[in-house]
């Protein structure tokens, strides 16, 4: 070796990490001693190819680098080099090698990268996992369903995703704190994780819910098999730091592609049944159904034609009479609001209430209703040429609002009506949310002289309590129990009952959805007071309202031998 080159080998260890001289080949012609420690090589590294001693799947890339080198551009190769240990990431810098007394060449300079990989390793995976469980995250999921819908196609199979919602969790973290709530959520992801299979894909999606993709899994026996197994795992008690914790699970399944294609909607949709399971008993599983778990995702489009329809006018307040039932004359009216699209024709409510419900936008609304149906009322007294009432909808966000009370007051103010006669309708589940502050708005209410109704009764959380508690004037039957009068026994016996109740406690009742003479009959008999329905009204606009009054339409619809009666 020329002393000039033996020189420079006795300079390498002084340049990286690991360093190579290399001939114009790639051939070692030296080596740091850096460099020969950590390959651990048993024979001198003169003479081999530097590629032998990389990672196979790297090896292209650094032959390709030294075959085409240019001698005026240094390159950089990333590359993972042999060790007896591991594969070890380098970032190799070839350069040119000439000098006076030197064969010309190549020096390959590797810096040792193995800190950095394990940091972006850590980062990725700290991106696409969940911290407390270590299970894939939301972001993971979506990848994973992707791929598996891809193969879906590509092979025709379908498969499923199950959403897995634990029931009861927040009092773990209410009652022992959140660092055994974590420490149940380990474990419930551990369980779940032990059920699937190692093709199964389990993620945390957030607080206690866990979305399943289960390839291949799509019959009914098959998703019957799959997620009774799911429900088993939380049949065993979780036993942190002294506790015994029982919490059970509910599960929602939706499939591909018989309910959705695209991972937005199959997870949507699971999510959908799995609130349904909830909701109808809990520790159960549901597939998702469209004629059961309602609306099956929240339309943007929607919402954002809501807010244009409320500058552009596009909602109104149609009417329904709500008639005497001896003398079928009309007492008042329910205010039911409509919106008119200008492309898309009416919108049913069922559609928009419950997103405005959701957005706040039914607080502006319903304040808009009031005082419009208020209003309106004074311009029906005027054609009647009598006194009448108007009965307007409060949502459950409208009711929690603390400006409601306010709203209520502005409404009276400038319409110039008396409390007693505005009914506001109130959903039994609006009472029940909080008990103690609808007693307390209630009375408030009612220092209002305004009359309460519960709207759709015995539908939702019935209590003979609250008829004690809350100062209540009107019942209102659900048209559930009214459409099949008088033949069902069975609800010809609630009607009863809830009649007999309403007149020990000086209550009105209206009977909603009459739609024939027979229930009339049945309704009239019983003592109901009023009634409203296809019968005697569809819902209208004022201006059919108003002509309706003038000719008291709905009286001339007695009998010949009552119409004397009619006031």
């Amino acid at each position: 070796m020329p002393d000039n080159e033996q020189g420079l080998d006795q300079l390498l260890d002084a340049a990286g990490d690991i360093v190579f001289r290399l001939d114009l080949d790639g051939r070692i012609v030296g080596a740091s001693e850096r460099a020969v420690g950590l390959l651990g090589q048993a024979r001198p590294l003169r003479g081999m190819l530097l590629a032998t001693l990389a990672a196979e799947a790297d090896q292209p890339a650094l032959t390709g680098a030294i075959a085409g080198f240019n001698h005026g551009h240094p390159v950089h190769v990333a590359l993972r080099l042999k060790t007896p240990d591991a594969e070890v990431w380098f970032d190799l810098r070839i350069a040119s090698l000439a000098g006076a007394g030197i064969v010309p060449g190549l020096l390959a300079v590797g810096r040792d990268m193995t800190a950095q990989h394990a940091t972006e390793e850590r980062l990725r995976h700290m991106a696409t996992h969940d911290a407390l469980t270590g299970l894939p995250n939301r972001l993971l999921l979506s990848d994973r369903i992707r791929m598996v819908i891809a193969n879906a196609r590509r092979s025709g199979q379908a498969f499923s995703v199950a959403t897995v919602g634990l029931d009861g969790f927040k009092k773990v973290n209410d009652g022992l704190g959140h660092p055994i709530g974590d420490a149940v959520l380990r474990q419930a992801a551990a369980r779940l994780r032990k059920t699937l299979r190692d093709s199964d894909t389990l993620a945390r999606v957030g607080g206690d819910e866990f979305v399943a993709v289960l390839p291949g899994t799509f019959a009914d026996a098959q998703v019957k098999l799959v997620t009774g197994r799911l429900l088993a795992t939380f049949q065993t008690p979780f036993e942190v730091d002294g506790h015994t914790i029982y919490v059970g699970a509910s599960v929602g399944v939706s499939i591909y592609p018989q309910h959705a294609e695209d991972e937005v909607r199959l997870v949507a949709l699971a999510d959908a049944a799995m609130s349904r399971a909830k909701e109808t008993g809990k520790a159960r599983c549901v597939v998702y159904s469209p004629l059961r778990s309602g609306p099956p995702e929240y339309d943007i489009s929607l919402e954002a034609a809501m807010f244009q329809a409320v500058r552009e006018g596009e909602f109104h307040l149609y009417y329904q009479p709500i008639v005497d039932t001896r003398t079928r004359g009309i007492q008042g009216f329910e205010t039911l609001m409509r919106w008119k699209h200008p492309t898309l024709g009416m919108v049913p409510p069922i559609r928009f209430i419950p997103i405005a419900e959701t957005n706040g936008l039914i607080n502006l609304l319903g304040a808009w209703a009031l005082k419009a149906a208020c209003v309106q009322l004074k311009r029906f007294e005027e054609a009647a040429r009598r006194s009448l009432y108007i009965s307007v909808n409060i949502s459950p966000r409208q009711f929690r609002n603390d400006k409601f009370l306010d709203v209520l007051d502005d409404a009276l103010a400038y319409s110039g009506l008396r409390g007693e006669q505005l009914v506001l309708e109130i959903t039994e589940g609006t009472l029940m949310i909080d008990p103690a502050h609808a007693e307390t708005i209630l009375a408030r209410m009612a220092e209002r002289k305004a009359r309460i109704a519960i709207d759709d009764f015995g539908t939702g959380y019935s209590s003979l309590a609250y008829l004690k508690r809350f100062p209540i004037s009107v019942l209102k039957i659900d048209r559930a129990f009214i459409k099949d009068l008088p033949e069902s026994q069975k609800d010809g016996a609630i009607c009863n009952a809830v009649l007999d109740l309403a007149r020990h406690l000086d209550l009105s009742v209206v009977a909603e959805g009459v739609e024939t003479e027979p229930q009339l009959a049945f309704l009239e008999q019983r003592g109901c007071d009023y009634i409203q329905g296809y019968l005697t009204g569809k819902p209208m606009t004022a201006h059919v309202a108003m002509a309706a009054l003038r000719e008291d339409k709905y009286a001339t619809l007695l009998p010949t031998d009552r119409r004397a009666d009619t006031p």
